[in-house]
């Protein structure tokens, strides 16, 4: 594969500024945001122009207990069909517990959690590497991700688990270098460990995104302007290897594109420094085989070490979003600030997917949401979590405002059919609406 050189995140809300920005060689986008039979025109123009298309997945879970879906696994190949694109990339994270494994609750983090270090939960995300591999019709590279939260009796460090997966699968990497910044804060992860380790022969290309710190956690927003220590864990990067490709990430609190352009020259520089430092040989590294750790080992019964790896993604999920106690070793108050953090991403993506309901609502949605969610946790994905709030809340007689309440009852029709009635129960065939979706 070509080198990608440097991208940016597309996203509708900056579509035209990306479209008229000078130096983009290629973009990434959000992969389940795309429809592969109605492409967005923006993306279409871009494609017409050369400018590569990476789709970006997010809902896969391959760190999950489970197989990956097909469904998922389909959709995701039909979008890099559509798209043209030289691979298609994933995080190393699982998102949703529970099920049949466990024989607990479905349910969805709506979010990436991390995976534990552990060699059960390797051999898990080894073998349906190896199943998402065989699915898709170009190579797949693998995100590290960001954590507020470290899972007790891990096995190996970042540096060595991800250099055994590139030697036991051969999938290629997507190194965050604004994660290994947060894990750093938030774990006290040394990047350049990690970084030391890594077979960067396997890396396909870079993220790089901003955030900010709050109460000694780092919080990876992709809302703000990237930080120094991030951009120098990138040059730290490119002193050990050419990155394939560079790509910004923004996701919200978009800046005009006088700034978004000064944030992707300051990313070649830092690269530039990074390359230069190489070339002078000061703190040069070998590119050779993963050291500490990274040989292959035989991995154990993957029947086991999924129902092993389903247990604990399964407490720790319901500790998180169902209110149930944090398993022990854990820290209660980092996963205290993982569980807030949830819910105000929750919020958050189902003001996008139904805009409506803030408008209708005001400044109440967001405490009205929050109230909500609470004890309620997600287990059909965003649209249907929009339904069921609306729903719930008609159903407890509220907003107080009758026109509100009015017009919360018309946009649940529109998407639900028979109404609840106030302050009373759920019709059957409401229920059944809520439920099922129709």
């Amino acid at each position: 594969m070509r080198p990608l050189g440097t991208g940016i995140g597309w996203r509708p809300e900056i579509a035209d500024a990306v479209e008229r920005m000078p130096g983009i060689d290629w973009v990434e986008v959000v992969a389940e945001n795309v429809c592969p039979g109605h492409l967005p025109e923006s993306l279409l123009r871009l494609r017409e122009r050369g400018v590569t298309v990476v789709p970006h997945g997010v809902s896969l879970g391959l760190g999950g207990a489970d197989r990956p879906d097909e469904d998922r696994l389909t959709a995701l190949a039909e979008r890099a069909e559509a798209l043209g694109s030289p691979l298609v990339t994933e995080h190393i994270a699982f998102v949703r517990a529970g099920g049949p494994l466990t024989a607990s609750p479905r349910l969805e983090a709506g979010h990436l959690l991390p995976v534990p270090r552990t060699r059960d939960a390797l051999d898990v995300l080894c073998e349906n590497v190896r199943i998402a591999q065989d699915a898709l019709p170009v190579p797949l590279a693998l995100e590290n991700i960001a954590a507020l939260f470290s899972w007790p009796g891990e096995e190996l460090t970042e540096g060595q688990f991800l250099s055994e997966l590139v030697e036991r699968t051969g999938v290629r990497l997507l190194i965050d270098v604004a994660n290994l910044h947060t894990n750093h804060v938030n774990r006290g992860e040394d990047p350049a460990a990690a970084l030391a380790v890594l077979p960067v022969e396997a890396i396909a290309y870079v993220h790089v995104a901003g955030g900010f710190e709050r109460d000694g956690v780092w919080h990876d927003s992709h809302a703000h302007p990237v930080p120094r220590p991030v951009l120098d864990i990138l040059t730290d990067l490119a002193s050990r290897t050419a990155p394939p490709g560079v790509l910004l990430e923004r996701d919200e609190n978009f800046p005009g594109p006088a700034e978004l352009e000064r944030e992707l020259t300051v990313i070649r520089e830092a690269v530039t420094v990074g390359r230069e430092r190489a070339d002078e040989g000061a703190e040069a590294v070998s590119a050779g085989g993963p050291a500490g750790g990274g040989v292959a080992v035989l991995a154990r019964p993957v029947v086991g070490a999924r129902e092993r790896v389903g247990v604990a993604q399964a407490a720790v999920l319901s500790s998180l979003v169902a209110g149930t106690p944090v398993p022990e070793g854990f820290d209660r108050v980092r996963m205290g600030v993982q569980a807030r953090a949830l819910a105000s991403k929750r919020a958050d993506v189902v003001a996008k997917v139904a805009p409506e309901l803030p408008v209708i609502l005001g400044e109440g949605y967001r405490t009205a949401f929050l109230d909500y969610a609470r004890p309620r946790p997600m287990t059909g994905g965003y649209r249907r979590d929009a339904l069921d709030f609306a729903g719930h809340l008609l159903e407890s007689g509220r907003p107080g405002d009758a026109g509100t309440r009015r017009r919360l009852r018309e946009w649940w029709l529109d998407r639900a059919g028979p109404a609840p009635r106030p302050r009373g129960r759920l019709s059957q065939v409401a229920r059944r609406v809520l439920r099922h979706g129709g």
